[in-house]
């Protein structure tokens, strides 16, 4: 497999996944028409093959594929692009299933029926974080716990645990305020954009992503393990305590 080509970026890059005609072709035009260049993909498969052919800043993902799983899509697209930006576009609505898409590698979610203005509103949210680089920054000791800003590495006594980018994120801003009161509006702001539009249940279902990693990998840790806790401030926001 060659070297997929390089983006310009000029003009941002969406590969839409998406077999409906109508929303397809609705996603393609409406991209193009706000200065980014889309490419259609009807299947999984050719999504896969257009991936491969050339590096894209996102993907808009529809998880009703009619020859793969859409979950299993974002998990393949994850493993082979580790930095793609993945939305995924559902008509599901409930927990377990937004849960599911963002555990299989996404970084978003949204729910059709879906406004273009809030598509869009999302995308430059993403892409401009991903373009905020940050000087070197000294690792966060937070009880077993280390927190590697520069590196992005999170490990437990030396043992890599495999967080979400913004599972990551979330934890890194914490870290940095051990002890305070953060508000959901603050996090949200730096973890995801501060001109973000649209609900923040993408903070809880990433807070519940970050906190079932920590447990599963003290759970498997051959060492006793000292894990900072995050408690949760009803109508407020999220407070790390440092471990004991």
């Amino acid at each position: 497999m060659g070297t997929p080509a390089a983006p310009d970026r000029s003009r941002p890059s969406v590969l839409v996944v998406e077999d409906d005609d109508t929303i397809g072709r609705h996603l393609e035009t409406g991209l193009r028409g706000n200065g980014y260049t889309p490419t259609w993909s009807r299947t999984g498969t050719s999504a896969l093959t257009e991936a491969a052919r050339r590096a894209y800043d996102a993907v808009l993902l529809d998880l009703g594929l009619p020859d793969l799983d859409g979950l299993d899509l974002a998990r393949t697209l994850r493993t082979r692009f580790p930095d793609l930006l993945i939305v995924i576009l559902t008509a599901r609505t409930d927990d377990i299933d937004v849960i599911a898409g963002l555990d299989a590698g996404a970084d978003d979610y949204l729910v059709k029926p879906f406004s273009l203005t809030v598509l869009l509103a999302r995308l430059r949210a993403h892409l401009r974080r991903q373009t905020i680089a940050s000087p070197p920054q000294r690792p966060l000791r937070l009880g077993d716990l280390t927190v590697d800003m520069t590196a992005r590495r999170c490990t437990l006594h030396g043992t890599d645990i495999p967080l979400r980018p913004k599972e990551f994120d979330l934890l890194a801003l914490l870290g940095r305020h051990p002890g305070e009161a953060v508000p959901r509006e603050a996090l949200m702001a730096q973890v995801w954009d501060e001109n973000w539009f649209g609900p923040t249940k993408t903070l809880d279902v990433t807070m519940a992503g970050l906190r079932r990693r920590l447990t599963q990998a003290a759970e498997a840790s051959a060492h006793p393990c000292r894990l900072p806790r995050i408690t949760t401030l009803r109508g407020h926001g999220y407070r790390l305590e440092r471990g004991a």
